[in-house]
């Protein structure tokens, strides 16, 4: 393969041929060929394969774009290799188009000296219209800066099914199988996972299972011609050196969804969870769904409202409750959120950002709802907010969110994004015992001395409320929206009582940064020139970035935020031990507002709201122009 290859060094073997360390390869087709599935198989059986990976799913808005349009093209990026792999890759070694449209918008992206495996069969008048292509890009000349490699895979697809009786309409959409039997054997993978899984897919129809096997082979097999003929070669990337132990890949939206059945068996608490479809948030419903067996009721409301104040009335009465969705989602919840804070019970809600405002890019990601989440609410209504930086991450942030919900009664955001919820990595599943429980605590007696009835708002040393369960003999109590006296919880918004209550509130959130734990900086030194600042999903790009950087000697260092409100306790002194901060956000500037706001370090911002993630390249030259 004359491409040049992976985002990280390459060695040489005997002989001179390189051997890069890493590959990055991008599917790219029509929202109906199958190109998200064709990514996760080959995902899986490249963790299989034992090499590290990161995956960047890249779906249209369009429910159904009509076919072989620009606006309709579905892509999957995987960067995977033999070395410690933090994101999707910046550039495809390898882009696979099965259409003209397919090519065209991402051929830009492919480095110089790519390879473009293109299927001539779908470069018709029509399709290269439809593509905006006077004349088919193939024949021209245009992309002589690439090795190409391009042959009629839909022909190819139907004289490998042909066997088996099937329509030419239904022939064809084995064209994804064909098309990952020739990317497992371009990189050395084994048949028998995907065969296996093709074999359950299609247990009730074992035609459709024959046939799309019969493609996966048909596809393997061309191969080896190919290899013969063109610039196609068979690559073998080792295993990535990992420590022993059991490991699976996870999207964002599975680690979500596992953490937060965690959280719920460290509070010793049934969960349950209120939510309505949006994406990129519904996967976190669909997942909860299937985890019935571990106490978890799921519930799909008629809305948004619905489904957040059913979480709050299942916390009322002594579950945990939950809820997610997206920034249009969360913005209806907000009146909801505010009863949570005001009634002061625990409550986690995961917000899987999206690009906005309104509908704004539905399926594009985004880190624009950090001031929604840390300021979008009626009156002085603080509350936690922690950011997951991978989808790994993200199991452990959905802990702490539980955590913090049951332990300071209190709603919790948890900031992920589409980036985050739909990409996937390799995760070594943690050894329960290693995690600290939390059991929630009832109040089980009355707790008011003087012997009258119960203080639902009577306050402990930390500020926190007790947690009373309804029908506990009594108890009976009252709790609601409207501000409320202290201890006793009767009704009243005279001025003095409600200066009270709001600094009581605030200072009950603000003293979570007592139990959160000092900021460390994730990659440098404590003091130096620079400081790149990060939070969310920013983490991949930024720590390749600065680790490229200080590897040419440069004075820059890497600090990644987990907790966002309130933030860590050492962290203004911290940031003040840097001459530059540098703060790369996908927003125009929010989280840099924060920390000027907080600290008074003059943060400067790095903006990009384009839909798609940071690359390494753009953060390399980010610190190179601070530094210069």
């Amino acid at each position: 393969m004359a491409t040049v290859l992976a985002d990280t060094d390459s060695t040489a073997v005997p002989g001179g041929t390189p051997v890069p360390e890493a590959v990055v390869v991008r599917f790219a087709g029509d929202s109906g060929d199958g190109m998200q599935l064709t990514g996760g198989q080959f995902t899986l059986s490249t963790a299989l394969a034992g090499n590290d990976l990161a995956t960047f799913p890249d779906f249209p808005a369009e429910i159904r774009a009509p076919q072989g349009t620009l606006f309709g093209v579905s892509a999957f990026q995987i960067n995977f290799g033999s070395t410690s792999i933090e994101t999707a890759g910046d550039a495809p070694d390898v882009l696979i188009a099965m259409n003209p449209a397919a090519l065209k918008t991402n051929l830009s992206a492919l480095k110089p000296g790519g390879l473009v495996i293109a299927d001539t069969g779908e470069f018709t008048k029509r399709n290269l219209e439809k593509a905006k292509y006077d004349v088919s890009p193939i024949d021209d000349g245009s992309l002589a800066k690439w090795d190409v490699l391009a042959f009629d895979i839909s022909a190819l697809t139907l004289e490998s099914v042909k066997p088996f009786g099937l329509g030419n309409k239904e022939a064809l959409r084995c064209k994804n199988m064909w098309t990952l039997g020739l990317a497992l054997w371009m990189f050395d993978r084994d048949r028998a996972p995907i065969v296996q899984w093709l074999n359950d897919k299609f247990r009730k129809n074992p035609v459709l299972a024959e046939a799309n096997i019969a493609a996966l082979n048909a596809g393997h097999a061309y191969g080896e011609t190919a290899e013969l003929a063109g610039p196609l070669k068979k690559l073998h990337l080792d295993p990535v050196p990992t420590a022993p132990g059991v490991y699976r890949t996870v999207t964002g939206a599975e680690a979500v969804s596992l953490g937060l059945v965690a959280g719920a068996q460290l509070a010793e608490l049934p969960m349950f969870f209120g939510g309505y479809p949006i994406t990129p948030a519904s996967a976190i419903l669909h997942n909860l769904a299937k985890l019935k067996e571990f106490g978890v009721t799921t519930f799909q409301a008629e809305d948004e409202i619905a489904a957040i104040c059913s979480a709050i009335g299942a916390s009322y009465a002594g579950q945990l409750g939950v809820t997610s969705s997206s920034g249009p989602g969360i913005a209806l919840k907000g009146e909801a959120m505010g009863l949570a804070i005001m009634t002061e019970l625990p409550l986690v809600i995961v917000n899987s950002q999206r690009g906005g405002p309104s509908t704004g890019l539905p399926t594009k990601t985004e880190q624009s709802d950090l001031y929604q989440a840390v300021y979008g609410r009626n009156g002085d209504a603080p509350l936690p907010v922690i950011a997951a930086r991978s989808p790994a991450d993200a199991f452990e942030c959905a802990i702490e969110a539980c955590r913090i919900a049951v332990q300071y009664m209190t709603p919790v955001i948890l900031l992920t994004d589409g980036y985050i919820g739909n990409a996937a990595e390799p995760w070594a599943v943690p050894d329960p015992s290693a995690y600290a429980p939390f059991p929630a605590k009832f109040l089980a007696e009355n707790n008011n001395a003087e012997g009258g009835k119960v203080l639902p708002y009577k306050r402990d040393a930390n500020g926190v409320r007790p947690w009373i369960k309804p029908g506990t003999p009594g108890l009976m109590h009252r709790i609601g929206g409207i501000e409320k006296a202290i201890d006793t919880g009767d009704l009243d918004y005279s001025p003095v009582v409600h200066q009270a209550q709001t600094d009581a509130r605030k200072a009950k959130i603000d003293g979570v940064a007592k139990g959160i734990p000092d900021q460390e900086v994730t990659c440098g030194t404590e003091t130096g020139k620079l400081v790149v600042v990060g939070w969310g999903s920013t983490y991949g790009p930024i720590i390749q970035a600065v680790r490229r950087a200080r590897a040419k000697g440069l004075d820059v260092s890497h600090v990644h935020v987990r907790h966002i409100w309130p933030l860590p306790a050492n962290l203004g002194e911290l940031l003040k031990g840097y001459e530059r901060v540098l703060v790369p956000e996908m927003n125009t500037g929010q989280f840099k507002t924060v920390l000027r706001d907080q600290y008074l370090v003059d943060a400067k911002p790095l903006n990009k709201t384009s839909g798609q993630p940071f690359t390494i390249a753009e953060l390399e030259a980010a610190i190179e122009a601070a530094l210069a």
